[in-house]
Formats: C-alpha cells, sequence, structure tokens
C-alpha cells in the first residue's frame, strides 16, 4: 500500500493537543498545541509522536441547517448531522484513545490503514462514516442539481453518453441498493474515466483507489423525516435540487490534475 493520494482539499485532518490539556469543544477546529515535529514511519505513513493525544473534529456542513429546505429539512440535518454524524466522530475518538498507534494519519490515510485489505480493523467503520458525511455535506449546495458545465459535463458525456443516461444510471443506482449505503460518481484511476459506483454501509471507495467526484447517503435515516419510504422522491430531490455541480467541477479538475488526464478544465484550488 502506498502513500494515501490526496486529490482533495483538506479535510477532517487530525487534531492533536497536548494530553495535559483537556479538549474543549469538539465542534472546532483546535489549534495545535505543542506538537512535537519528529515522526518515525509505520506501515509506509508517517504519524505524530504517540505522547501527543489526538482527536477527529466534527466538521460543520458548509451551509445554516435550514439552507436546504424543502428538499432537506432542517429537523434532518439538526438529527442525521448533530446525532448521527456528531455520533461517528465521538465513537472514533474513544476507539483512537485506547491504543496510539493510529495517531497522526490524516482521515484518508486512517481509513485506508484500517480497511486492512478488506479486513476492517475495529476503527474502520466510525472512520470511514465520518469521511463519508463531510463528502456528503460538501456535495451539496442551496440551489443546486442544474447541469455542470466545462470539465465534469464533457467527462459525464464521454463515459456515460449523455448527462441524462448518467442521471438515470445514478437514480437507477440509488433506488436498487439493498439495505444501508451510499452511491458514488468517482473517476477511476486506472482506467481514467467516470463510474458510478454503489458501496454497502460504510464502504467509500477510497479503499479501492478510486476518487470520488459526489456521493449520496442511502441510510435511511437520511430521507427518513423527510421523505418517509419514498427514496425515489429523496433521490431525485437531490440530483434536481440538492446536489452541488460547483463542487463536483472543483473535484473533478482536481482529479483530473491528479491522473494526468490533461490541463484541469477550471484553476485547481
Amino acid at each position: 500500500m502506498g502513500l494515501c493520494y490526496n486529490p482533495f482539499p483538506p479535510s477532517c485532518r487530525l487534531q492533536v493537543v497536548d494530553s495535559s490539556r483537556q479538549l474543549k469543544n469538539a465542534d472546532n477546529k483546535l489549534k495545535l498545541t505543542s506538537l512535537k515535529k519528529k515522526t518515525r514511519p509505520f506501515n509506509g505513513f508517517r504519524r505524530a509522536s504517540p505522547k501527543l493525544f489526538a482527536y477527529y473534529g466534527l466538521k460543520t456542513p458548509p451551509y445554516e441547517l435550514d439552507a436546504l429546505e424543502p428538499y432537506m429539512s432542517k429537523k434532518t440535518l439538526e438529527m442525521h448531522w448533530g446525532e448521527y454524524h456528531r455520533g461517528y466522530v465521538e465513537e472514533l475518538n474513544k476507539e483512537l484513545a485506547k491504543d496510539d498507534v493510529l495517531y497522526g494519519y490524516t482521515m484518508e490515510e486512517l481509513i485506508k490503514v484500517t480497511y486492512n485489505n478488506g479486513n476492517p480493523l475495529p476503527q474502520f467503520n466510525n472512520a470511514a462514516q465520518v469521511w463519508n458525511h463531510d463528502f456528503f455535506w460538501e456535495s451539496m449546495q442551496p440551489g443546486g442539481g442544474e447541469m455542470p458545465e466545462l470539465g465534469v459535463l464533457q467527462q459525464i458525456e464521454k463515459d456515460f453518453g449523455s448527462f441524462t443516461n448518467f442521471k438515470e444510471k445514478f437514480v437507477e443506482a440509488a433506488l436498487t441498493l439493498f439495505g444501508s449505503g451510499w452511491i458514488w460518481l468517482v473517476l477511476k484511476r486506472e482506467e481514467r474515466q467516470l463510474a458510478i459506483t454503489k458501496t454497502s454501509n460504510a464502504i467509500t471507495p477510497l479503499v479501492w483507489d478510486n476518487i470520488p467526484i459526489i456521493c449520496l447517503d442511502m441510510w435511511e435515516h437520511a430521507y427518513y423525516l423527510d421523505y418517509k419510504n419514498d427514496k425515489g422522491s429523496y433521490v431525485n430531490a437531490f440530483m434536481n435540487h440538492l446536489l452541488s455541480w460547483n463542487v463536483a467541477m472543483a473535484r473533478m479538475a482536481r482529479a483530473e490534475a491528479f491522473v494526468n488526464l490533461g490541463d484541469p478544465k477550471i484553476p485547481v484550488a
């Protein structure tokens, strides 16, 4: 396993504080306190000194909790982000507190290490769910859903035939997913093309070295308060009114640069 690629902007970074000081607010970014610069190699990665105690923080969605209404209610965000997502962060930190062997990783690195080649370690599910939810919130915006422009649209038309075909396949994948999981638009690094991927439970395409562009949460708690068991209305609301193609275009530009598909169609952030 090589070093974890990073075609994404920094997200969910490890927060390291002096173990003699108390964590006061897990919702806000913590300043690095008394961070020692010495690191040592571990499984091909480098990690922080085990004498430091580390936490992952709960990131805030990039909009107010009522900003996605009427397609996703404030009540849903309060429950989904404020309870479920928060719970994954808290449980992950509890698991990491038991042993310092995994301190010092970015979240992406932690996910790949704890996936353990398909034999997940106890920390994997919570780590993956934290990352997946951060990515999901950032995949939406108020007034989203309009047809994308520039690079991502060109790649979609190339790999799916048309934007309409892509939407139909994405919706079909969401509605045929059995149980809980996620639907992803990913850039496959080896094939250098876009694909729609289903993952069950907490699995993320990061473990297969695919680069996510957008994702949709298909766990029941993501839609039940607003749509009950009407998954079709939830998926269509996401595609037509919530999906942030602005974010997708920026992610696609970074992904293109990373896999050397050519010059990014828009400036890389």
